[in-house]
């Protein structure tokens, strides 16, 4: 039984007694019946039976303090208070007679002396008219909620219907990824086979090139290399070249120099291709330009204060802007020269720089390219498009198969937030995602819980979400919300508190949890 149910049934009692039926001081009307009148008492444990006149004589015989139930002589006794006009209480005996007014109807100070007003009827008054407003809500709120529950109904089936549409839509573009697929692969093989021709020819020309290039070094080498010019490079001769060194210990030995011209003591052109594999790796041409040595920069010497420094330490002729055209012209013309030198002048990074680099593809070869690149893109497109279709298919079955509760009442709030400021912080709920908190002037967002569960009592899941794994507290737990839902034709954030610390509390109101109202009759009907 509800709050709502429990308050309206204890006053629909209270004023449904025009008249007070007599029974001892103190008993409730539910257990008149166990103290009839001129019989011995029972006490209600069954611990002993004794004389009805010993019934609320201020001494306590039964063990459960049933047989004092108007006076304060058993520690374990309960007052009744009929409160008339209001609603029923009860109260331990103990505060019998104690100079406090408990009941509003005063019944328990009837010996004190204490002044007591009768207040029953004045605060039956304004709980008729809270009770009132509530049941109003209640009815209010569960009419929303029916009509919550219709259009959860609708969208649950709108849902279902563009699953089932989209399952369809599926098929038909996995179709088309298929078909496109074989297109791109089918466009794609002598796409292959052009560029692999292209870059087999590119090689064969870099080979030609460095077989060419090389034969042109090997050449020079060997003129270089024939001092006397007789035709024929000698051990004698290949000793000038200390680089040449095979095992690095800095000297050219006779025997190592032949050991380079295949144990020969000298060899002609002919032979010396056979040797130049011995030789090319370390071999310097002496027309290969020498780095140039690093410039000085000249010190400053101190000025003298009193002279004219400016002519005093330089020349006349190194003063003005001539010079500075004239230098900027020759590093122009220097720029300009650089590529016309011969390969063997220019630095080994811009050779490389334009050997390296591949030729452009034929028309033909461009054109199977630009083909295989179209095929591509659409199916890519394609792609694209059923990857689409498969993550909407899948949120839509997520929010299917979601708890929304019983009939989908609260499926309302999927993808919704709701705010509460106060006067330092904004907390933002966003049911089944998170719960945040900010600075209210600025700062970082804090995150309060991540969705986990419904986490009401057995009879009331619904009435509790729980979020957790929020932002770690320091030296403490991870944060954690805990969101009270409760009736109203409203749906919003009320209050936000800390009871624990890194431990939130937020009450929420919305009508997906108002419960259908109670009719007066079947209260009427109910034991109290």
């Amino acid at each position: 039984m509800s709050l709502l149910q429990v308050l309206l049934l204890g006053l629909c009692v209270a004023l449904g007694a025009a008249v007070e039926i007599q029974r001892p001081r103190g008993v409730p009307l539910s257990k008149r019946e166990f103290y009839p009148e001129n019989k011995p008492f029972t006490c209600l444990d069954g611990s002993r039976t004794i004389p009805f006149d010993r019934v609320n004589d201020d001494y306590c015989d039964c063990t459960d303090g049933t047989d004092e139930p108007g006076t304060a002589a058993c520690p374990n006794g309960v007052f009744h208070c009929t409160n008339a006009g209001f609603r029923p209480a009860f109260i331990p005996s103990s505060r019998i007679n104690d100079g406090i007014c408990d009941c509003c109807d005063t019944t328990d100070e009837y010996n004190s002396g204490a002044t007591c007003q009768n207040t029953c009827r004045e605060l039956g008054r304004k709980e008729r008219e809270s009770l009132q407003k509530m049941a109003e809500i209640t009815k209010e709120g569960f009419l929303l909620k029916q009509q919550l529950i219709e259009e959860a109904k609708r969208g649950q089936q709108e849902k279902q219907r563009k699953v089932t549409e989209l399952q369809e839509s599926k098929t038909s573009v996995e179709d088309k990824v298929e078909s496109l697929r074989t297109v791109k692969e089918t466009a794609e093989q002598p796409e292959k086979e052009a560029k692999e021709r292209h870059l087999k020819a590119w090689e064969e020309q870099k080979e030609v090139l460095r077989l060419e290039k090389d034969k042109a070094k090997m050449a020079e080498a060997f003129l270089e290399l024939d001092d006397n010019a007789d035709g024929y490079v000698s051990v004698e001769e290949l000793q000038s070249h200390p680089e040449l060194d095979p095992d690095g210990d800095g000297s050219l030995t006779e025997t190592e120099t032949q050991g380079l011209l295949g144990g020969a003591d000298r060899v002609d052109t002919t032979v010396f291709q056979d040797v130049w594999s011995n030789i090319k790796d370390k071999y310097q041409s002496e027309s290969q330009p020498e780095a140039p040595p690093p410039v000085e920069t000249p010190r400053e010497e101190p000025v003298d204060p009193g002279s004219d420094s400016d002519v005093d330490r330089y020349p006349e002729e190194d003063l003005g802007d001539e010079d500075d055209d004239e230098d900027d012209d020759e590093d122009d013309d220097h720029e300009e020269d650089e590529d016309k030198l011969p390969p063997a002048s220019r630095s080994e990074e811009k050779v490389a720089e334009d050997e390296g680099a591949m030729p452009p593809y034929d028309e033909e070869t461009q054109a199977l390219i630009a083909a295989a690149q179209k095929a591509r893109d659409e199916f890519e497109e394609a792609e694209k498009a059923l990857r689409e279709v498969e993550d909407q298919i899948k949120s839509l079955e997520k929010e299917i198969s979601f708890d929304f509760g019983p009939s989908a009442e609260f499926s309302y709030l999927y993808s919704q937030c709701y705010e509460l400021t106060t006067s330092e912080y904004i907390y933002r709920l966003c049911p089944f995602n998170r719960v945040s908190q900010k600075p209210k002037y600025g700062g970082s967002e804090t995150n309060l819980g991540s969705w986990g569960s419904w986490a009401g009592p057995e009879d009331s899941k619904y009435s509790v979400m729980k979020y957790e794994h929020g932002t770690g507290c320091w030296q403490g737990p991870n944060r954690s919300t805990t969101v009270k839902l409760t009736c109203g034709k409203e749906t919003t954030v009320v209050s936000t508190s800390e009871p624990s610390r890194c431990e939130y509390l937020m009450e929420f109101t919305t009508p997906a949890v108002c419960q259908e109202p109670p009719s007066l009759d079947s209260l009427l009907h109910d034991e109290f």
